[in-house]
């Protein structure tokens, strides 16, 4: 089965708002090598291609609320077929995400809240154009140990170092952590640290593993 067609045809289903088809491809694919290949090889790379192109604002919300939804549904047959015992799905992590200031590019967030809550975490989600007074005050009331910070253009990523000195600020840095991420990030790597960050995932896929190896730095930091 040629993978490159087969991406192809997954983009153009979900583009077409046809998370049947998109799901049944990815099915027929995962029948060779099962759900992790298809999810590493076809989804994770399409998703890719998808969020390049909300990035350059040629597809709509209901594209990346289809998108999200076939890489939800993906990422749950793919851990029934793991039964990965390291993902545990009730796990007791909590984390804020949100788009920074300014940021209104909404669909990285999303599909990363959905695969952290697929992997057992609770996420409060602030949406779009947030503050660094919002993030850390939701993070206090909720117990979140892990601030998530969105940032698609380099001019809002910026903005994700206001965030960095509202924790330090209030003396709450090591106790909580600051992951960012973004298109930015992925072009930039160099740029997280630039703006404060303690951590970052390239993809929506890595989430899960990254976000909780800061969770665990966090513990060792500040038990509290």
């Amino acid at each position: 089965m040629n993978v490159a067609r087969v991406r192809k045809s997954v983009i153009e289903a979900i583009l077409e708002g046809d998370r049947e088809l998109a799901g049944s491809l990815l099915d027929d694919y995962a029948t060779s090598g099962g759900f992790r290949k298809a999810l590493d090889e076809v989804l994770e790379p399409a998703l890719v291609e998808i969020g390049n192109r909300w990035a350059a604002e040629n597809i709509s919300l209901a594209q990346g609320y289809v998108a999200g939804k076939v890489a939800e549904d993906m990422l749950h047959k793919s851990l029934r077929e793991e039964q990965d015992s390291s993902i545990n799905l009730d796990n007791g992590m909590t984390v804020v995400i949100g788009n920074i200031i300014d940021d209104y590019h909404s669909l990285g967030r999303k599909l990363v809240s959905i695969f952290l809550q697929s992997a057992g975490w609770t996420v409060h989600d602030l949406g779009n154009d947030v503050s660094p007074e919002e993030f850390v005050d939701k993070a206090l009331e909720t117990g979140a140990r892990i601030i998530a910070v969105s940032a698609m253009m380099y001019s809002t990523a910026a903005n994700v170092r206001s965030v960095r000195h509202e924790l330090d600020r209030r003396n709450l840095s090591g106790r909580i952590m600051l992951a960012v991420g973004g298109a930015v990030f992925r072009l930039r790597p160099e740029l997280a640290k630039e703006v404060g960050g303690d951590g970052t995932a390239a993809t929506c896929f890595q989430a899960h593993r990254a976000f909780s190896e800061l969770w665990e730095r966090s513990l060792r930091e500040s038990p509290v």
